[in-house]
């Protein structure tokens, strides 16, 4: 039975070299044929690893040395014209046989791995028919022949189903080593149970037997004898390498001349002895057996040949399923090592590790790109069935009705889902390609959990994990589409829109290979809300806190856009395409809402510790000027009930317009991170209500103390706070060290303030308009302003005087507007009611103030008659 599972290619090997010894033999007829048939089989015969020789023109060099061998030459001649011109075709059509042979066996047996046992050397007799043909064709494409011949050599030496080929010889190794116990148990049987009986019969039925070979030939049927099945079931390590000696043993003694029992007479007795060594090694040699049949450590030396396939097997989407071969085969190179030979272990070592990883890699890089080409088609379409693009469709409709007017055929556009229309099942669309290679490349990555080469263990499915999470982070920040030249970036809703098409393809990845593609969004998505990601890149949290910072917030600062309460948006007052974007876009709160589900808790967190840094230095510049007027401002403060002395000491104030610029500057920024919270409230209320309802529980059941820790939990759930912690912290930030002074500052800066808000009815843009519940200049947004300001400064002054000094503030400011009102020069009080309701606001949002304060300070009649007034003013107008 050992002679069943010979490399062919060894055979070859001998019967040249032995008839090259003995060359007077090859003119017997059986000598003949097997010399002819070994030299038309190949052109060159491996030494050594990747080291051939040239056998035909290496015989006719030792033949031209002899005389009478001239027809000897010419066989050798022919031989070598007949094996460049059909020997590729030959070991083609084998290389074919056995792809569908192994194929149909790894299905057979993985079907019914009980089969293991019996079929056992039917599986080695593949494995080396198979190696020895993929070891022709890397010594045979390495070396081409000398002289070219008429046949298709070149392309007969390129296989492209050679892949194959190697799957299904690791498929069947996985198969042997998955059942090894079931070949155990099936061959333990079968020694215990047929083999030593046998043995024991023809034993006693030798008429002759030595007492030496007797002694042998007991000694080895009482070894299988013994054997049973718990044997295997408890684990037992079997060892018959003694058994084997005895064999050898056994042999050398009676191929001796004159031997009492001359092995040649008796085969039958030779023939069961070589099964009973053929059943041991399927016990306690399965693995060395598996390396000699399947063992394709040649590649470690034939790299380029191995790496080139590898390339082609990636590009051939018919053979993907089959690429996990080549980094399985990368596991075979420790073989190719020896005991004698150490220096070169740390080489092949190195080899095969870097090998194995470029090929893992290459193959998740392959369905990255397979799978983001798909996101990519998935997000064009659906794009098209955003809102914006119905304005078309409804033009197509009102240009048919009008089309016998004007008499021109207008192309219509392609409506979204045409692609699903199909009219043949035959037709593969690119998108059916991709899914195709997607589902075989997977397939391929999915076969086996883990690689494992020399000490190292790889994790296929990882290496796409890594590639998938890499790549979709960078797809995040490619759909944000930030120019900062142009200052474009994509609205909140469209790339919303977008990531969770992007999403739902990465979602189906899951149906074709076994990857947490949720940790994929988790680890993807979470980096997304910091400032940098892993990479040290901006994230999305990053450029769009950027965009609301430096861009829209800049452009409301100059006066073109107006935030408006009832629309709860930042709303453009100029023509459309005055400038570049419309704010209403950006803004409202579906937009901010889509962000702060893009960006999360973190993101938002984010972009209201950086408002809020924008803040503290406009405090901090406020704070400039207020010392630059101290003793002007401590005057007003001790004079705020003498009219005459309030009026000379407000002109020597200096800066009043720039105090008022910077204020409502800070509202603006308060009022747009108000929307951002609203925004983040809403998205949590859907997605975690349950914990939202326990932090706003916490926050109106809060005991009295110490109330930071939970300011802080609810301000980044996007809840109210009276005193907002994070503009607190950062006025800390800037705050100094003698306190006096700096409760003194916030003092004086509330004075400043109050009694410069007369002032803002001078102004032309000043006007109240009641359609946007806002002034054009946004000073209603001062009222969030005055209100989050003083309360951080007077909160981290530790005085506990912020409601004391948010009255003497309404009294200051009414009784400077109330003065107001006895002004005689219509240019001072031209929006006068517009800037009374700005008192009216300051009360409504303060969590200090009350209405009844406000009437005891100023007649709420004067309040009501400016509503009236700055309504009926704008209805005129329109």
């Amino acid at each position: 039975m050992s002679c069943e599972f010979i490399s062919l290619e060894l055979v070859d090997k001998w019967i040249i070299f032995g008839f090259l010894l003995c060359h007077h033999k090859i003119g017997q007829d059986q000598g003949h044929k097997m010399w002819i048939g070994a030299l038309e089989s190949s052109w060159v015969i491996a030494l050594f690893r990747d080291e051939v020789i040239y056998i035909h023109s290496y015989v006719q060099t030792l033949f031209d040395s002899m005389k009478g061998y001239s027809k000897r030459i010419s066989e050798v001649k022919d031989c070598y014209s007949h094996a460049i011109q059909k020997a590729t075709y030959r070991h083609r059509e084998r290389r074919k046989f056995l792809r569908t042979a192994l194929k149909e066996l790894a299905l057979m047996l993985t079907d019914q791995p009980g089969l293991l046992g019996p079929k056992a050397l039917l599986i080695f007799m593949g494995l080396i028919f198979a190696k020895d043909e993929i070891y022709w064709l890397l010594r045979h494409n390495d070396n081409p022949p000398l002289q070219k011949g008429k046949g298709k050599n070149a392309e007969d030496l390129v296989d492209r189903q050679l892949p194959e080929l190697l799957f299904h010889m690791e498929e069947l190794r996985i198969l042997v080593r998955k059942y090894s116990q079931v070949i155990q148990r099936y061959y333990v049987q079968y020694l215990s149970g047929f083999d030593a009986i046998a043995l024991n019969q023809m034993m006693q039925n030798l008429t002759v037997c030595p007492e030496d070979e007797s002694t042998i030939l007991s000694s080895m049927c009482n070894a299988i004898a013994n054997l049973s099945v718990k044997q295997v079931e408890d684990n037992e390590i079997f060892d018959f390498q003694g058994l084997r000696i005895d064999w050898f043993r056994l042999q050398a003694s009676t191929s001796v001349a004159k031997s009492p029992l001359p092995l040649v007479e008796k085969r039958e007795l030779a023939s069961l002895i070589d099964t009973i060594v053929f059943h041991t090694k399927m016990v306690d040699y399965l693995d060395e057996i598996l390396i000699e049949t399947s063992d394709l450590s040649i590649f470690c030396f034939y790299n380029k040949i191995f790496e080139d396939q590898f390339h082609m097997c990636l590009e051939f989407p018919a053979q993907n399923r089959y690429i996990i071969a080549f980094p399985l085969i990368c596991n075979h190179f420790q073989s190719c090592t020896h005991d004698l030979c150490p220096e070169e272990r740390h080489h092949i070592r190195e080899r095969s590790l870097s090998v194995v990883n470029m090929f893992l890699d290459e193959m998740a890089k392959e369905a990255k790109n397979i799978i983001t080409t798909i996101c990519d088609e998935q997000c064009t379409m659906s794009d098209k069935l955003l809102p914006k693009h119905c304005a078309l469709l409804i033009s197509q409709v009102v240009s048919r009705k009008n089309k016998e007017k004007n008499k021109k055929s207008i192309p219509e556009q392609t409506k979204p889902g045409v692609e699903s229309y199909r009219k043949t099942r035959e037709e593969l669309t690119t998108m059916d390609k991709l899914h195709m290679a997607l589902t075989e490349l997977c397939f391929a990555l999915n076969y086996c959990a883990t690689i494992n080469v020399w000490e190292y263990t790889f994790a296929p499915r990882e290496y796409l994990h890594q590639h998938l999470e890499n790549r979709f982070s960078r797809a995040l920040v490619g759909m944000v589409m930030f120019n900062p030249d142009t200052n474009e970036i994509a609205k909140p809703t469209e790339l919303l829109a977008s990531v969770r098409a992007y999403m739902n393809v990465l979602q189906t990845v899951e149906n074709y290979v076994h990857i947490d593609i949720t940790r994929v969004f988790n680890n993807a998505l979470l980096q997304q809300t910091q400032q940098l990601d892993s990479h040290g890149e901006k994230t999305v949290a990053a450029l769009y806190t950027q965009w609301y910072s430096d861009v829209l917030l800049r452009r409301v600062s100059a006066g073109s856009i107006c935030f408006s309460m009832n629309q709860k948006a930042f709303v453009s007052l100029t023509a459309e395409g005055a400038i570049p974007f419309n704010a209403e876009e950006f803004s409202d709160m579906n937009e901010l809402r889509a962000l702060a589900e893009l960006i999360g808790p973190y993101g938002m967190k984010l972009l209201n510790e950086t408002l809020m840094w924008h803040i503290a230095s406009q405090v901090q510049e406020l704070k400039k000027l207020v010392a630059s007027n101290k003793d002007v401002l401590v005057a007003l403060r001790t004079n705020f009930d003498k009219p005459e002395i309030m009026k000379e000491q407000f002109k020597k104030l200096l800066y009043v317009d720039n105090v008022l610029q910077r204020m409502t500057i800070i509202g603006v920024i308060l009022c747009f991170r108000q929307l951002a919270q609203e925004a983040l409230v809403d998205v949590l209320e859907e997605r975690i209500p349950f914990l939202l309802t326990s932090i706003l529980d916490f926050c109106q059941h809060m005991p009295a103390g110490d109330t930071s820790v939970v300011s802080e939990m609810a301000s980044a759930a996007g809840l109210t706070c009276k005193v907002d912690p994070t503009l607190a912290t950062q006025l800390k930030n800037q705050k100094s060290e003698v306190e006096e002074d700096e409760h003194l500052l916030a003092c004086l800066l509330m004075v400043f303030i109050a009694v410069s808000i007369p002032k803002l009815a001078r102004n032309d843009v000043s006007f109240y308009k009641a359609s946007l519940e806002g002034h054009a200049n946004n000073i209603h947004c001062m009222a969030s302003a005055i209100n989050n300001i003083f309360g951080a400064l007077f909160t981290i002054c530790g005085q506990g005087d912020i409601e004391d000094r948010m009255k003497e503030f309404l009294a200051l400011a009414s009784s400077s507007l109330l003065r107001l009102g006895q002004e005689a020069d219509k240019e001072i009080t031209k929006h006068r009611e517009s800037v009374y309701l700005l008192l009216d606001l300051i009360v409504q949002e303060s969590p200090f103030l009350t209405m009844d304060l406000l009437e005891s300070c100023f007649p709420y009649a004067l309040i009501r008659n400016a509503y009236h007034a700055v309504y009926k003013q704008e209805n005129s107008q329109t």
